[in-house]
């Protein structure tokens, strides 16, 4: 493991102070023992846990408990007072790294430690040093379980539950376990064997019905920050009408995105722009993409990261995509994109750097989150974004087509459960020129109401008298319409 050899590394140079920032404290207590441990004899130091409950005792042999020293002045007292060597690990030692005795007494067990031998490690889930100590330190960053050790904790949250009920073995579908050991990835071993537990002593099985329930709790643990919305039952892929060229895309990407046994040699896909009119389906692709891909679906809410503090806005979008990329495999939609990274009145500085974020992200990440960002804007979005090479392509949606406007209304009359025999679709498709797929949707709605107000059943009348009544948007803001199709055809491939 490159973690245990960059620490024994870090062990082996003396380095006074170790600094060790985690929510992971019994790994890490696991994985020191073990190293302590497995030194020669002539290399063997004794090694030591400090915690201000039970004081200071010693960690690597089985000695009757004693509470020495759990003060936290006294401890270092001692550390500096022994003539031998020894590794002495500071649990939550950071709250009074603030008092000047403690930094003296610090700074005085650094500066002898090359004579003694006595290394400090600091453990706890933040640690800022005094300025005064950093030059006699060095920060191990420990990586979190990978798959060989997900593995391992879900084996053994098995074993567990087989040796509780009189030997019976967990049932599991092979598909369904790699998906559950993918899934935990990016969790502390705690939260890894939480979850595996829920997900095999619920019913002794580890089948698909279970991944919904593990990703939403993952995302629970992980979106601290709120500026993340979570849907794992993403729409189904034939809920979209039209759009026949981009899922014809999304279906040749599908199995590299997966990584399924036959693609494995492919690039995973990084994402796709969708350009469009208003209530032409973008959003609705978006949730389908997720469907396709048999994956959760991470929105992401520009709006909710911007922050009056300086560097906070920054810090928040940095979280939100360091959790879209720990929820990998996942789709992160981008609603309006524009939105968030176009100018923002006195804000320019900080969009400029939102940006600059979100575009680092994107050219440097290694996990599986596809991008599906949205535009109605196309003359806010900065250049940088819509070059060639950001994302893998720009597609436009446009209104729909007579046949595209048909399948949209036999898709929303069977939503609500009406039978198409009834329906002239051919008729509604001709009267609706120009009408955009939300705006055929809202029609079939009031033309519900309508009917039922009068006590009838839902008719091609109901529907034509709504028809007659909307003016779309494609007549309305026609000016601008125009504009963004002329900006599209050279531009960007057709969704349909």
């Amino acid at each position: 493991m490159d973690q245990r050899h960059d620490l024994q590394l870090i062990l082996n140079s003396r380095t006074p102070i170790v600094v060790i920032e985690t929510q992971d404290e019994a790994r890490i207590l696991d994985l020191l023992q073990t190293m302590n441990l497995g030194s020669v004899s002539a290399d063997y130091t004794p090694l030591f846990r400090w915690t201000v409950t039970d004081g200071l005792q010693r960690l690597d042999i089985d000695l009757e408990p004693q509470t020495l020293n759990s003060d936290p002045t006294d401890v270092l007292k001692h550390i500096r007072a022994v003539s031998k060597p020894g590794i002495y690990i500071l649990l939550d030692y950071h709250p009074f790294l603030g008092d000047p005795v403690h930094v003296r007494l610090l700074k005085d067990i650094c500066i002898k430690s090359r004579e003694l031998n006595r290394q400090l490690i600091l453990i706890s889930h933040k640690i800022e040093l005094p300025n005064e100590l950093e030059p006699y330190s060095a920060r191990v960053d420990i990586a979190l379980p990978d798959e060989n050790e997900r593995q391992s904790i879900v084996e053994r949250v098995a074993d567990e539950w087989s040796s509780e009920n009189q030997g019976s073995r967990v049932q599991a579908d092979p598909r369904a376990y790699k998906l559950l050991i993918d899934n935990l990835a990016g969790l502390t071993s705690r939260d890894t064997e939480r979850l595996a537990r829920n997900a095999i002593h619920h019913d002794g099985a580890i089948t698909k019905s279970d991944l919904p329930g593990v990703m939403q709790a993952k995302y629970e643990l992980l979106n601290s920050g709120g500026a993340l919305n979570f849907e794992y039952d993403t729409a189904r892929f034939n809920d979209v009408g039209g759009l026949t060229k981009l899922k014809a895309w999304l279906s040749q990407r599908k199995a590299p995105f997966r990584r399924d046994e036959n693609a494995v040699h492919l690039d995973p896909p990084k994402g796709i722009l969708l350009i469009g009119i208003q209530g032409c389906g973008k959003s609705l692709a978006a949730k389908a993409t997720a469907g396709i891909f048999s994956v959760p679906l991470l929105r992401l809410d520009f709006g909710s990261i911007f922050d009056k503090y300086h560097g906070e806005t920054e810090r928040k979008l940095r979280e939100a995509l360091h959790t879209a990329d720990v929820m990998s495999p996942c789709v992160l939609w981008i609603d309006e994109i524009e939105k968030g990274i176009a100018g923002r009145g006195g804000e320019t500085g900080t969009t400029q750097r939102v940006l600059g974020t979100f575009l680092t992200w994107m050219a440097e990440k290694r996990t599986r989150v596809f991008v599906v960002a949205t535009a109605n804007e196309i003359n806010s979005l900065p250049p940088e974004l819509v070059r060639k090479g950001r994302f893998d392509e720009i597609f436009f949606v446009d209104l729909p087509d007579k046949r595209i406007r048909a399948s949209i209304f036999a898709i929303h009359l069977n939503n609500r459960e009406q039978a198409l025999k009834g329906f002239d679709l051919e008729q509604l498709a001709a009267a609706t020129n120009g009408f955009s797929g939300a705006e055929i949707e809202q029609a079939v709605v009031s033309a519900l109401y309508a009917a039922h107000a009068k006590q009838q059943p839902l008719a091609n009348v109901h529907i034509l008298e709504e028809v007659q009544r909307t003016r779309p948007l494609s007549v309305v803001m026609n000016e601008q319409i125009t504009a963004l199709r002329m900006w599209a055809q050279s531009r960007t491939v057709s969704a349909d």
